[in-house]
Formats: C-alpha cells, sequence, structure tokens
C-alpha cells in the first residue's frame, strides 16, 4: 500500500525538499502541495491524501485552522495529520491534539524519523512520546478548553472492562509493550483492545482516545493517574 502523502508548508524550498525525500521511498508518494490551512482543505477534499504533513505558522490561515478544518470534515474521516514545525512548544503540541492532529514533531527531525512518523500516522497510531503525553494531559488537555467533547456523557458503557483498562493506561502514557506487561498480555492482545476502543468511541486515532479517555473523567490528572 502507498502512503498519500500532502504537504502544507508556505516554504517552497522546504516543500521540494520533503517532496524529494517521500517520493525517494517506495511505499509513499506527495500527491500535493499547499502554502497554507485553506489550501491544504482545498487540496485534501481534492487528492484525499492519507497524511497531511502540515506547518503551524504560515500567513493566511495557519496550520492548527487547517488541521482543525480537515480532521472536522466527516468525507476527510480517513485523512491523518502530522504536524511538523519549528516552534515545538507544549502549548502548540496541545492545541494541535485539540484540533485533531495525530501526531506533532520539530523541524530538525532526521529524515529516517520523520519517514517513520508519516508511516506510523498513516497506521492510525498517535505519534506522541509516552512521556510527551503525561507531560501535555497534565498540562492542558485535563483543563477547561475550547471545542466540544470528543464522546458524549456515558460512551464509556459501550466498552468492556479490559478495554476500559488498556484505554486508561494508554492515556496515563504507556506504550503498549508496557501496558502488555502491566496487564500480563501480549502486545498484539493491548492493540486489537486499543482498536476496538476507538472503534466503539468512533476516535480517528490513539490520540484521540487520550483525549476521551481524560474529557469522560476515565483518568484523571494527578500523580496518581486512574
Amino acid at each position: 500500500m502507498t502512503v498519500r502523502v500532502l504537504l502544507a508548508d508556505d516554504q517552497a524550498l522546504l516543500r521540494a525538499t520533503f517532496r524529494i525525500l517521500i517520493d525517494s521511498c517506495e511505499d509513499m508518494r506527495v500527491v500535493a502541495e499547499a502554502s497554507d490551512g485553506r489550501e491544504a482543505l482545498e487540496l485534501a477534499r481534492a487528492h484525499r491524501p492519507d497524511v497531511v504533513i502540515m506547518d503551524i505558522r504560515m500567513p493566511g490561515t495557519d496550520g492548527l485552522a487547517g488541521t482543525s478544518a480537515i480532521c472536522a470534515d466527516p468525507e476527510l474521516a480517513a485523512t491523518r495529520v502530522l504536524i511538523l514545525t519549528t516552534f515545538e512548544t507544549e502549548d502548540y503540541v496541545a492545541q494541535a491534539l485539540r484540533a485533531g492532529a495525530s501526531g506533532f514533531l520539530g523541524k530538525d527531525v532526521t529524515a529516517d524519523t520523520l519517514l517513520a512518523g508519516i508511516r506510523t500516522v498513516a497506521s492510525g497510531d498517535a505519534l506522541l512520546s509516552p512521556s510527551a503525553t503525561r507531560s501535555l494531559i497534565t498540562r492542558f488537555l485535563t483543563g477547561p478548553a475550547p471545542g466540544p467533547h470528543l464522546a458524549p456523557p456515558g460512551a464509556l458503557a459501550e466498552l468492556t472492562v479490559r478495554e476500559r483498562e488498556v484505554m486508561a493506561l494508554a492515556a496515563e502514557g504507556n506504550s503498549n509493550a508496557e501496558i502488555a506487561d502491566i496487564l500480563t498480555l501480549s502486545p498484539l492482545t493491548v492493540r486489537t483492545h486499543i482498536h476496538r476502543a476507538m472503534t466503539k468511541l468512533h476516535a480517528r486515532d490513539r490520540a484521540q482516545l487520550v483525549v476521551i479517555a481524560y474529557q469522560t473523567g476515565l483518568v484523571q490528572a494527578g500523580p496518581q493517574g486512574a
């Protein structure tokens, strides 16, 4: 399967560099380039990419607004957004997650890390380290924030006890391997529970599942976690 990528960055030279890098891989290709968030939305609707690589600071419509628009469009439900920016601040990461982004990378990453990140996001996983998840959730995602909740009250009733356990541990920032060790399961079983929870809660990816865990009260901020 070829991962179809849309590049959104106001710097043409950077877009050209990323295109050369991505097109050099047999399993992915660039299908379009945008210079701001508005154009990214228009081109996403036209080309239906698997992943949009989105800068944040762009003239006109910025990357956060573009991400929010793409992720809110039901026709683009299969499209994932990977934020790639020079401004790697916690506040930007939190805003990007609230907007619906599936991952966040700084532009100082290596070529291999970027390519691995595209594949990770395309597969439906969130591109955030466990430590980053803990920090961001505690500082930003648990407090009052604009925007609707991602799941209605009572949505967790759809989950099995095990799915809630796995979801809570993921929301605390544990990797699949760590969850498997805690619950004495295989990593594959953990992944299955994560994906079933995502399906039942209509979460786009693991990042949204984490946000839902806190918004519904399954997990609460603090040193004790769930």
